[in-house]
Order: structure tokens, then sequence, then C-alpha cells
């Protein structure tokens, strides 16, 4: 069978993540959602998504295919459903479809479809906040998932340790003298990652693959450090995608940062209101500020954005891509894709100097800006245009 994960109508409610990435490539948990589907399916998948992303992310039809929203995390329960999907049958949670079944060319009517309820308690990623609000349930259905049959390293003895049989080492791991406490939530420390001396760490917790904590860093769970991402500072609830920064001092609570993002030194983002308020943020769909539900918010953060130090991020701000924040005072809780400012107000990041930042950037990791790269980036920059003042 092949198995396509496809947006669906979550997409334009998780941007501005989604404008450089399929929702399949968000990452929650320790995996990003098309790696647990790939490692549970033990296949590879292709993704339905926006156009301009198509190229770097193409759709591969075969004779039988079953179509998955990408916002939806996979379960045993949820698992099984799909693998055994027959033609003509669609499963549904709610108003939304979650699963179906079609063959290569096949004019579908889902209306025509047999509706299978949406089996087990399934978790869903269907706004931004989501990313970090179900970061936690991420991260305990992926320890089960990669960890399964497995054998930690050994965790050194020079570590305080609470709760060991909840705390797995990859190989080539180094975490000494720092205090490691599972338990409220599975610790994973992925291949290559370091744990620097005296940090201070409660569950849960993912570091992935070659990332690292910092010394005296404090981490409050549950808290993701991608791929090749750095944490330092205070931090509590954060998902880091991969190769951004927070390398240094500083707070950040409630938030998520895309890819090549970077903080400076003492940068503090404020997570909940003084008046202990309902936090809005900024909406994409509506173009305006909605509520969130939430008491507590921080920072979200698309790709390729970065600040400088002592940056003062307020409750509930959302940065879209590539944007170059600085200076003193508060910066607008909305900061468009492509800005280049701070309190005193905002101009348009050209994308010539953009783009030398970026390559740069990738250089010092080994990795490439490559043609669709920047073809993707140029038209997040002309589809943002309307929301720049200037």
């Amino acid at each position: 069978m092949n198995y396509i994960l496809f947006d669906g109508s979550a997409r334009n409610r998780l941007l501005p993540f989604t404008f450089t990435r399929p929702v399949a490539d968000i990452r929650v948990g320790i995996l990003t959602i098309r790696e647990k589907w790939e490692l549970l399916l033990k296949t590879t998948t292709s993704t339905i998504t926006e156009d301009y992303l198509a190229e770097k992310w193409p759709m591969v039809e075969l004779q039988e295919n079953v179509m998955i929203n990408a916002s939806f995390l996979p379960n045993p329960e949820f698992l099984e459903q799909v693998k055994t999907l027959k033609p003509n049958q669609a499963i549904f949670y709610k108003e939304d479809i979650v699963a179906f079944h079609a063959y290569e060319d096949q004019e579908v009517d889902l209306d025509a479809y047999e509706a299978l309820e949406l089996a087990g308690a399934v978790i869903q990623i269907d706004n931004k906040w989501d990313i970090f609000l179900k970061n936690g349930a991420a991260i305990e259905a992926d320890f089960e998932f990669v960890t399964q049959g497995r054998s930690s390293q050994p965790i050194p003895d020079s570590n305080f340790v609470k709760n060991p049989e909840r705390i797995f080492l990859e190989e080539g791991a180094e975490v000494e003298n720092c205090s490691l406490n599972a338990s409220s939530g599975p610790i994973y420390i992925g291949k290559n990652a370091k744990v620097l001396e005296g940090s201070l760490i409660k569950g849960a917790l993912a570091v992935c693959e070659e990332a690292l904590v910092k010394m005296g860093a404090k981490i409050y769970g549950p808290t993701t450090l991608g791929p090749g991402c750095r944490g330092g500072g205070e931090m509590n609830n954060v998902v880091f995608f991969a190769n951004s920064n927070k390398s240094h001092d500083g707070y950040l609570g409630n938030s998520v940062l895309g890819e090549w993002c970077n903080l400076g030194a003492d940068t503090n983002t404020s997570n909940l209101k003084n008046n202990y308020a309902e936090v809005r943020t900024w909406d994409y769909e509506t173009e305006g500020f909605a509520k969130t539900g939430l008491q507590f918010c921080g920072l979200l953060m698309g790709d390729h954005s970065k600040c400088g130090i002592n940056t003062m991020f307020n409750t509930g701000t959302v940065v879209g891509v590539s944007a170059n924040i600085f200076g003193s005072g508060f910066p607008r809780n909305f900061i468009p894709s492509f800005s280049w400012g701070g309190s005193a107000g905002f101009t348009t990041y050209k994308t010539q100097k953009a783009f030398e930042v970026v390559e740069i950037v990738m250089r010092r990791r080994n990795l490439d800006f490559t043609a669709e790269d920047q073809k993707i980036l140029e038209h997040v920059f002309e589809e943002t245009a309307k929301w720049r003042r200037a």
C-alpha cells in the first residue's frame, strides 16, 4: 500500500510554521509527524501540500493509496485502522476527514464512502499552539515507539538520576554532572547529543540528534530540542524544530521555534499576561488577533527568524519567516515575515540580504541553501507582503 500525507484544513491555522513545510514535517514530541508515520508503517510516505512546496515535497501516487490527514498523530488503534482501510472506506473525526482509500486517478466522492469512526484517543495538531500544548503527550508516545525493545546506553554515575527506567541515551550521547528527573515524563537524549555539566532537567524532554544543552541550563518539560539545536538558560514547555539556537541566559516558555532561528543573549519571553487574561495571537486566516483559550502562551517564531541581545517578546507574539528583530523595548506582538526592526518600527528585510544570512548560517552546519529553498522563501516573501508596513 502507498501512503500519502495531506495538509488538510489545519494548514492555515499552523502558519507561520507551514509557510516553509507541509504539516507532515512539523516536529512535536521526539519525531516529526512524518517520521512517526514512517516508523510505524515501516515505509516511506509522500505529500499533498501547497503547489510552491510540492517541488521539494512531491506526491507519489501508485495504483492503491491511503491518504492520511497529517494533523493527526498515529496511535496503535488508528494505525491498524489505516492499514486495513478498504476501497470506498474513509475515517472521520467530527467534521474532519482523517484518512481514506483511493485508487490512482479515482474521482473521490467521500459522501459515497463508508464512514468509519476514528479509533482511540488520537492527538491532533490543529493549531500552532497545539505544538507546545500537546508536546508532552507526543513525547510519551514517541518514547514508547522509539525505545521499544531497545536498551539505553549506561547513564554515567556522575549524574543525579530520578526514575532511570524512563531515561534513554542513544549511542554517542554525553551527559555528565547533571540532574535528570524523569518522574513527570521521560527523558530522551539522541544520538551524539550533549547535555553539559550543571544542567537541571525535569522531563518530559527530548534532546534530539546532535543537539546541545548548554552548561547550567534549567529545562522544565515537556520540551523538545530538535536535531542540531542549542538550548541554554531557562526553558519551560518549548519546541525547537531543528538547527535553532537559544544558547544563553533568558527565559522562554510555552513557545515554538521553527528551523534556523536564533535568540540573542538575555532574550526573554512573556508567557503570561499581567492581568492573567486569556492570550490572543495573530490569526493568519482572519488577519486579526484571535483568542487561544490559553492563559500561557509565549513566542511562536517561523523559520530563519532571529533576534538581537536583550530582546523582550510580549505574551503570544507571532513572528513570521526570516524576520530580524533588535533594539530596546517590546516589539509588536505580530511581526510579519521578512521584517527588519523592533519596537521603533519595521522596514522590509530585502531578500538579497536575508538570503545572504541564510546561506552563511546553513553553511556553518555543512548544509546548502538550495534553489528549491530559495524559491520557497521567495514565495513566502510575496505571499506575506500585505502584512508588512514598508
